[in-house]
């Protein structure tokens, strides 16, 4: 593959994240190995690979276009011809060279006449961002301690729910109490019209969150991010499972991460033990569904879908918790790494009824993770 294709791969992945699409975080080596298969011959299949293997969600087909049709042409010679955000020449028709491990630097032929011509760099590293990317599975106990602190930056925020019950606001609809104790002495003329609207409240999350020992390299890690979420104002119930299935509700109510997973690992009883996703499912549908499902909340289930138990009885709890929550989110730490495919009879069975099915192995899928809830809808 040739450096200038990858290199202007690198830059359009990040040209997408600039405009708003959540680019897969395996993206890029994805997009080499596609289109080592396609070529690059035909537009329109380049554009159907790439499309195939950066996006994780439909909603950003239609921006991925806009960028695509910009992106990979012959630059005009405009002043807006790239993204500004890249920080590329803006005249010319540019051609992206790797001049070192980690940094693009991109070379303009065909330039207008300028006062330099020494080369406009692309930056595509830095230690930050390579920590960013780093896998959970590899952090040292400083990793912990600084993603404990970034996590708690970002905003976990799923939106809100409109309640049954009714509030003094600007809202269409007559409140006739109001009305009637506003205007009781003034004869039969309505002078005050009040009206009423729905109370809007936080809408909840629930986690359940895989400790099995498939899962030993992320529980650390992914019981941080448990906690993170835990520790905001809304509504949160965090549940973990192995082959049985424990609330840890209680256990999160701490500030402080170390003590919260103290707790947690001497009320789980079966920590790294055997996985039987179907069965935590059906326990959790049968005791707890009515408890902590009230409000419509979006539902976090964490695994990496290696199960021991029935299949049939995974889809069939699956199906039941899909249709009692907003939307099921599954996050597997494995989709982060290049090639996998879940094909795992527990992640097979199951996919049909998630919603979302995201990666959760580094800062940048969390990060991702935190912008698609925010973008939920009401």
């Amino acid at each position: 593959m040739p450096e200038e294709l990858v290199a202007n791969l690198i830059v359009f992945a990040r040209t997408l994240r600039a405009s708003g699409v959540a680019v897969r975080p395996s993206g890029v080596p994805d997009a080499l190995s596609a289109l080592g298969v396609v070529g690059v011959e035909n537009r329109g299949d380049v554009r159907d690979a790439l499309r195939a293997v950066l996006l994780s969600r439909h909603d950003d087909y239609a921006a991925f276009d806009s960028v695509f049709n910009q992106f990979w042409r012959a630059w005009r010679e405009s002043s807006d011809a790239l993204p500004q955000p890249m920080h590329v020449p803006e005249r010319g028709r540019s051609r992206v060279r790797i001049t070192a491990p980690g940094i693009a630097t991109a070379d303009a032929t065909d330039r207008q006449p300028s006062s330099s011509d020494e080369p406009v760099g692309v930056r595509t590293y830095s230690a930050d961002e390579t920590w960013r990317r780093k896998d959970f599975a590899t952090f040292t106990p400083e990793d912990f301690i600084k993603a404990s602190a970034a996590m708690s930056m970002l905003t976990w925020n799923p939106g809100v729910r409109v309640t049954r019950r009714w509030i003094p606001g600007a809202g269409r609809h007559i409140d006739l109490r109001r009305l009637l104790r506003a205007n009781a002495s003034r004869s039969h003329e309505w002078l005050i019209i009040p009206k009423r609207t729905r109370r809007t409240e936080p809408r909840p999350l629930v986690l359940i969150c895989d400790v099995s020992g498939s899962m030993e390299p992320y529980a650390r890690m992914l019981l941080l991010f448990a906690h993170a979420i835990a520790g905001d104002t809304r509504r949160v119930e965090v549940f973990v499972f192995s082959t049985r299935l424990t609330r840890v509700t209680r256990q999160f109510a701490t500030r402080r991460p170390e003590v919260a997973m103290s707790a947690v690992r001497e009320a789980v009883g079966d920590w790294s033990g055997g996985t039987r996703i179907g069965a935590a499912i059906r326990s959790f549908n049968v005791h707890w569904a009515r408890r902590v499902l009230r409000g419509n909340p979006v539902l976090l289930l964490i695994s990496d879908g290696w199960d021991l138990g029935d299949p049939q009885e995974l889809a069939r709890e699956m199906a039941r918790l899909q249709r009692s929550v907003r939307r099921l989110i599954w996050l597997n730490p494995l989709l982060g790494s290049p090639g996998y495919e879940p094909l795992a009879r527990g992640m097979h069975a199951a996919l049909p009824f998630v919603d979302d099915f995201l990666p959760v192995h580094n800062m940048v899928s969390l990060e991702a993770l935190a912008g698609r809830l925010n973008e939920l809808k009401n």
